[in-house]
């Protein structure tokens, strides 16, 4: 067995671990590099935030024309060649991934690729199933980093059926005239935005009774309101069997008046993921896991086994880029410096939803701060009251704050319209370095009329004390 100083599982964010520091370790990087969501540098790059927002950009454009009349404009969208939209994507993304395999393999001479499905066979002990047959490797220091994958329900008959995935839908052959998405969260939301902007009728089937359940109330009821006004959709759905009919995909529903059949030409299956802790056995390795099959970890990543850390998908409650990018800096560091370990930062967690309209978040949400008991004021100022909003003629869209009534200090910020993302990254900051509303909304100027007046507004409305 050859032993190594250091194992690193996944070759995400965890390769970025990686720097000058570790020249004169002896590393070993695991990849296994065997399903479409598996190219070398892990999910964001290649099936992920990066390829899914490039769609969601080209969505975004193809919707546009639906806009123009109300402001004067009559446009129209004449084609949507689909070849070339997928092959302009993943003709900038596949070579990003290729070339950083081959930098690993080929230029860093201190690091050994193996390219394999790999399994714990003992405490700090790995097994990796190469082309070459298997290989056993041991290390002083393990980080596992191997992310998750998309969940596939137990529906009978959908192994039978042409499913797809996050992995695989955005290189289909061509483009569907109808497609199934089974799911409400943001993966199903992004997507439908895409498909339905390049001219797909989309049928989108949810188990509960609104879209985007997990955000603040308002904003997912919101979203909902508009979502049924784009797509069809089925809420408060059970799936009761699949069948494929030739290149027809055929779901069989129950629902609040009963029976239902819908049919398509595509199905995805957007109903979440889960951690690969069960495919490397982790178990094996010593390593506990929580209730939901994520490897447990401590505030510094460690996991229940010393010299064993843990990141990302596999791990963390929040299944973000930004956050494994955090965490692998938190690791990063840990490595380096065991006897001064530091720890993550988790208390303010943004997140986007790249749809139709776009929505970004950070902190508790109203029934959140209710269910905690958590003492809040409240205030929200719609996109129709500001400058910005009325030449854009967005009647829908809003910011909605929570803070401290006593401290004015922001307790969390939700916002769905054009730009959230960017509109909510200063709220951040706010809430990061301990700017109460006050202070944030006259203790600087604003840009009129710019589209954050929209936050300006926000914080001058809270009813602080």
């Amino acid at each position: 067995m050859r032993h190594f100083d250091l194992v690193i599982i996944g070759s995400g964010s965890g390769n970025s671990i990686l720097d000058d520091r570790f020249a004169d370790w002896d590393v070993a990087i695991v990849e296994k590099g065997v399903g479409p969501g598996d190219a070398y540098g892990g999910t964001c790059l290649n099936v992920g935030c990066i390829p899914t927002k490039m769609f969601v950009h080209t969505a975004d454009v193809a919707s546009a024309p639906r806009s123009g009349a109300e402001l004067g404009v009559d446009l129209e969208l004449r084609d949507v060649r689909w070849a070339e939209v997928r092959d302009r994507i993943f003709g900038r993304i596949d070579p990003i991934a290729e070339g950083g395999r081959r930098y690993r393999a080929e230029e860093n001479p201190n690091v050994t690729l193996y390219q394999g499905t790999a399994r714990f066979t003992g405490v700090k002990q790995l097994t990796v199933q190469t082309a070459d047959g298997p290989e056993t490797i041991t290390a002083d220091r393990f980080v596992v980093a191997a992310g998750g994958r998309p969940a596939i329900p137990d529906i009978p008959g959908l192994d039978q059926v042409a499913v797809h995935t996050s992995d695989t839908v955005m290189r289909l052959d061509r483009l569907p005239r109808r497609m199934i998405i089974m799911g409400t969260g943001f993966v199903g939301a992004e997507f439908a935005h895409v498909f339905s902007a390049l001219g797909v009728e989309v049928t989108m089937i949810g188990r509960s009774g609104r879209v985007l359940r997990g955000e603040d109330a308002d904003v997912s009821a919101r979203f909902t309101e508009l979502a049924a006004q784009r797509w069809d959709l089925r809420l408060n759905r059970k799936e009761i069997s699949a069948e494929q009919d030739g290149e027809v995909v055929r779901l069989h529903l129950e629902g609040p008046e009963g029976a239902e059949v819908v049919e398509a030409d595509a199905l995805l299956v957007a109903i979440g993921r889960v951690p690969n802790s069960d495919l490397l056995d982790a178990a094996a390795g010593g390593l506990k896991l929580t209730d939901s099959g994520k490897i447990e970890v401590d505030a510094t990543q460690r996991t229940s086994v010393d010299g064993v850390w843990a990141m990302g998908d596999i791990s963390s409650d929040h299944e973000l880029k930004h956050v494994a990018n955090h965490e692998m800096r938190v690791v990063q560091h840990n490595l380096l410096h065991p006897e001064d370990p530091v720890e993550s930062d988790h208390r303010f967690v943004p997140h986007a939803v790249f749809s139709a309209p776009q929505i970004a978040s950070v902190g508790l949400t109203e029934q959140e701060a209710e269910r905690r008991g958590v003492k809040y004021v409240t205030s929200t100022q719609d996109y129709a009251g500001i400058a910005y909003g009325w030449a854009m003629e967005d009647t829908t869209g809003f910011a909605k704050l929570l803070a401290d009534p006593d401290t004015g200090l922001l307790l969390g910020a939700h916002i769905i319209g054009p730009q959230a993302p960017t509109l909510l990254q200063p709220l951040i900051q706010a809430m990061e370095f301990g700017l109460d509303a006050r202070r944030m909304a006259r203790g600087q100027y604003w840009i009129h009329p710019g589209m954050p007046e929209l936050v300006e507004n926000a914080l001058l409305n809270l009813p602080l004390s």
